[in-house]
């Protein structure tokens, strides 16, 4: 059945992100989906609502890229639901879809307390394509396409207790690292993806270091 849906669904999706070139575009949704289905597998949750709402959850950025501003998920539901409009979902798979679209950025620990599996997963499973050899990737896209420098030297690299994705751009694409995507291996909510992300995040920090290594004369 999930399938189905998103076969219908598709059409209007490609439509929408075809010209994003942030690291948010259809290749993003299909591997944040399927990493949130290998972790359904694993973890339990509903694999309609996980596989659904993974497949729609970056609506926002593409109303942000075009509006120039921050938009929240929240923000995105309208047009949500209307993408949904075209599949025959009951009003109950709607309303946990939109749910997990809309608190799928609240970290826990910025203080936020989401307890739903379904968001949950979605969550872990959008950190997990934000990290590790894809995650350097998308994370250089998603800086040359907002006018990110590559790195600033000027400004000191240390992980912030605190970040939110209103705040901005970070002072450089390198400084991202240590104030998010460093963090996110501990503190993702299922067993799954903490194993997954233990990997991940080391091969991050390892390119970190070559990076900076190399920027430095060092190497």
């Amino acid at each position: 059945m999930l399938e189905e849906y998103i076969k219908k669904l598709r059409p209007f999706v490609i439509e929408l992100f075809e010209k994003d070139s942030s690291g948010h575009d259809i290749s993003h949704l299909e591997r944040t989906m399927n990493i949130a289905l290998h972790l359904q597998e694993k973890e339990g949750g509903d694999r309609i609502i996980i596989g659904i709402s993974a497949f729609l959850h970056d609506v926002h950025r593409i109303m942000q890229n075009e509006t120039g501003s921050f938009v929240s998920p929240k923000d995105s539901l309208s047009t949500v639901k209307n993408i949904l409009s075209n599949i025959d979902l009951t009003q109950e798979q709607i309303d946990r879809i939109c749910y997990c679209i809309e608190f799928h950025e609240q970290y826990n620990w910025n203080g936020n307390n989401v307890k739903d599996l379904n968001a949950l997963i979605l969550q872990d499973a959008d950190n997990l394509d934000a990290i590790g050899a894809i995650g350097i990737g998308r994370t250089f896209s998603y800086g040359g396409s907002h006018n990110v420098v590559m790195y600033n030297d000027k400004i000191p690299l240390k992980e912030e207790s605190y970040y939110a994705e209103s705040n901005g751009d970070d002072e450089s694409t390198i400084h991202h690292f240590y104030h998010k995507l460093f963090k996110l291996g501990d503190n993702m909510n299922t067993n799954t993806a903490k194993r997954l992300a233990k990997e991940r995040t080391e091969f991050m920090k390892k390119f970190v270091d070559e990076f900076l290594k190399e920027w430095n004369g060092e190497k």
